[in-house]
């Protein structure tokens, strides 16, 4: 399944002055949270960031290279769903490198499918592996250039 289906722009920020400073981990959490409870008529905010809290709690999704893909499954969430925060200022996160993070990609799914969830995760750290493209979603100014690069990025993925 391509990112950009289970993205949208108003999923997409950057941690700045105009769309709101992002400074740690729990408030990093918190914004994804809001960004993924976007459009959903069911699941809200709050529960959305139990399940990433629970989560960062068995072990931190700080995967390195400046790169944290929180993730989790919700109850009663009808499909996959996935929000973007750019963090142009590095935060801790607890990363397995040791190093701060500025591109966080969290995905939370419905529970009972966890193979769609696994695909999904692995299309994003393929594509969060690319150096070159870390850099440049790092330096963009605003949540909608940032989706436009993700987009455009994707749908050069096989």
């Amino acid at each position: 399944m391509p990112i950009i289906d289970i993205l949208s722009a108003e999923r997409v920020a950057v941690s700045n002055l105009a769309e709101g400073s992002v400074r740690d981990k729990p408030s990093a959490l918190e914004r994804l949270a809001g960004l993924l409870a976007t459009g959903q008529r069911v699941v809200d905010a709050e529960r959305i960031l139990q399940v990433l809290v629970e989560r960062e709690r068995l072990q931190s999704t700080g995967v390195g290279g400046g790169v944290a893909v929180p993730h989790g499954s919700v109850d009663h969430l009808e499909r996959q769903v996935g929000a973007l925060l750019v963090c142009p200022d590095p935060i801790p996160f607890d990363a397995i490198d040791g190093e701060p993070v500025n591109i966080l990609f969290a995905l939370v799914g419905p529970k009972g499918v966890p193979a769609e969830h696994l695909k999904i995760l692995a299309r994003v750290s393929r594509l969060l592996r690319d150096g070159s493209f870390r850099r440049r979603l790092g330096q963009v100014t605003a949540g909608r250039e940032a989706y436009e690069l993700m987009c455009a990025t994707d749908r050069g993925l096989p």
